[in-house]
């Protein structure tokens, strides 16, 4: 038996994983962190970039990377610290610090025009922000065929205040409550935290949840000083021979960002993650910092849906069959393959990235690869690896 409840023999199927999936092309590097019993096993193999100066450099734990929707669960955890010291409460609406968003209106069919609506039955909550029922979100749609969709996809992203002005102008999709709608909600979780703290959204992430739990690498931009270890992320089809990427290390990522993401601007690190996924899984603190208390993390975790909203929201029929939605997470309703176990929360993103806490396990998992679309996980390869990391548990 390997430390931490792990064969030795089984795990070494995930470290050959990765290999294959360095040595085809698929991406130039992997880190894998799994976390069990209080011992930490990192599997990486590969480097930061395909060609260029990270050519030369191995992924490692410390290798920086876009997460992506991974910043999701952070933001959500930093708003729960302002409802802990009472600043937010769940089950109040959010107009007096978004006064955009009060007195809404709401279409009257999701797909019909722009101008055909009706009043919301009742304002936005910091709870309908927190688990995704603002009734606002994502609305996947070939361009010109849903107003609404349209509307949302032309926002424009230069500074918080212009951007939730712009979101108030336009009508609801859904009546506040009615079901899940994806990712708008935590970058309206990014303004209602920078208006309620008097602070940027970064500096209240980084004061409420990096610093005390020593994240130091995770922020919505990378130093001059940490560009060396900046991950190049790359389109869904490029390769070594094809277009260079689609962010190179010095590209956007690399100086401060006009509109701090909480939908998907975070970077960090597989070792920073860590630290954050640790203080969830042990009840909200890490290496003697709490940063949540034990009743918020349950809370944060538990599945907030009802089974009305979980049957008609989603991205496709049956999107909530096995799942569903804490605040700024998914949680695991049903065992459908080894792993992860029922009761499971966390989330993938844009480029790859994962991470799920399995307290049934007591197991951590992060994955940190850096290709557009690859954080969906329908793809042959995260079936994979999941079987990859479940068979190797030995206890």
């Amino acid at each position: 038996m390997a430390a931490g409840g792990f064969s030795s023999k089984r795990l070494a199927r995930l470290q050959g994983l990765l290999e294959r999936h360095v040595e085809s092309g698929f991406v130039p590097g992997m880190v894998v962190v799994l976390a069990r019993h209080g011992e930490v096993h990192i599997e990486a193999t590969g480097h930061l970039a395909f060609e260029g100066p990270g050519s030369q450099t191995p992924m490692a734990a410390d290798t920086i990377c876009r997460l992506g929707s991974m910043s999701k669960p952070i933001v959500a955890a930093c708003a729960m610290t302002l409802v802990e010291d009472c600043t937010l409460r769940l089950d109040d609406p959010v107009d007096d610090l978004l006064p955009e968003l009060a007195d809404m209106t709401v279409l009257a069919d999701p797909d019909g025009p722009l101008d055909d609506t009706v009043p919301a039955e009742r304002p936005i909550t910091l709870r309908d922000v927190l688990d995704g029922t603002l009734g606002t979100g994502m609305v996947p749609a070939e361009p010109g065929t849903v107003p609404i969709a349209d509307a949302l996809d032309a926002l424009e992203y230069q500074s918080p205040d212009e951007w939730i002005r712009q979101l108030g102008d336009l009508p609801l999709v859904h009546q506040p409550g009615e079901r899940w709608m994806y990712d708008t909600a935590a970058n309206v979780t990014g303004v209602l935290i920078a208006r309620a703290t008097g602070m940027s959204f970064g500096d209240a992430v980084r004061e409420r949840v990096c610093k005390p739990l020593g994240m130091a690498d995770t922020a919505f931009s990378v130093g001059s000083e940490s560009l060396g270890r900046f991950a190049t992320a790359y389109e869904q089809d490029n390769a070594a021979t094809g277009p260079v990427v689609e962010d190179a290390p010095d590209g956007r990522f690399s100086r401060p960002r006009l509109f701090e993401s909480g939908g998907g601007g975070l970077v960090s690190t597989a070792q920073d993650y860590l630290a954050f996924a640790s203080a969830l899984l042990a009840g909200g603190s890490h290496g003697g910092e709490r940063v949540l208390s034990r009743p918020a993390v349950t809370l944060m975790t538990s599945d907030h849906l009802t089974p009305t909203q979980r049957a008609i929201s989603g991205f496709w029929p049956g999107y909530f069959d096995a799942i569903s939605w804490g605040f700024g997470m998914s949680v695991r309703t049903r065992r459908t393959h080894l792993g992860p176990s029922v009761g499971s929360y966390g989330w993938p993103g844009f480029y790859g990235t994962a991470w799920y806490n399995d307290p049934a396990e007591d197991l951590t998992t992060i994955v940190f690869i850096q290709r557009a679309h690859a954080g969906d996980q329908r793809l042959p390869m995260w079936h994979d690896f999941w079987t990859t990391v479940y068979q190797a548990i030995d206890d």
